[in-house]
């Protein structure tokens, strides 16, 4: 593995903070919560987790090889399908630090498995992993199986963007009282609109919503 020591190009990275792309790791002590981190990141735009600093940008270090073994199982054991990654060590005055670089995946959705067994989407919104709701996830999926791009537009679709004309916004709760309909089918438009490219979520705590794209 590569080392650099380039301290103050490290300490450059640090300073940026936590965000959709960057990620501080105190220390790495269990695969399954780490793959969490590497689903989100494939899932969206990429990032990049730094361990062995602190969550207010302090290097800690790491001690051992330990973490590198423990963010490969979490890549290739907890993630499905199989997450890539780089890696490097950052010489920070006699402490080191790992990078662990996570490009955009190719073939979303990348599934976390979960404490309990289960796999779960996760994408990167600001500096937090956040679950993937049924809308997101089946886009990915369409996206990834260039489906969704040939849709046929119903009068449904028709009603739910002219919502958004005149409100801004959407969610399958505002169009499943709208159009008077199950919530299974206001996720269905919305997913055919989202894999369209006509909309684009947006994350509101504690759900999302969609704008026009």
């Amino acid at each position: 593995m590569k080392t650099e020591n380039n301290f103050s190009e490290l300490l450059k990275m640090i300073r940026l903070g936590e965000n959709q792309t960057q990620d501080f790791k105190f220390e790495i002590n269990d695969s399954k919560k780490i793959a969490k981190s590497l689903s989100a990141f494939a899932n969206t735009d990429g990032g990049r987790l730094l361990i062995g600093v602190k969550d207010n940008g302090k290097i800690s270090g790491i001690n051992s090889d330990e973490e590198f073994y423990m963010i490969e199982s979490a890549a290739t054991l907890y993630c499905k399908p199989t997450v890539n990654f780089e890696a490097k060590l950052w010489d920070a005055e006699g402490k080191t630090v790992l990078e662990i670089y996570v490009p955009k995946g190719e073939n979303p959705p990348y599934n976390a498995k979960n404490t309990d067994g289960k796999w779960l989407a996760y994408i990167r919104v600001g500096d937090e992993n956040i679950l993937a709701d049924r809308v997101i996830y089946k886009s990915m999926k369409n996206a990834s199986e260039k489906k969704g791009l040939k849709m046929k537009y119903t009068r449904k679709q028709d009603f739910a963007m002219k919502y958004l004309e005149e409100y801004g916004k959407i969610s399958y709760h505002d169009l499943k009282k709208y159009l008077q309909i199950s919530k299974f089918q206001a996720e269905n438009i919305l997913i055919q609109l989202l894999s369209a490219g006509l909309i684009k979520p947006v994350f509101n705590k504690p759900d999302f919503f969609y704008v026009p794209a």
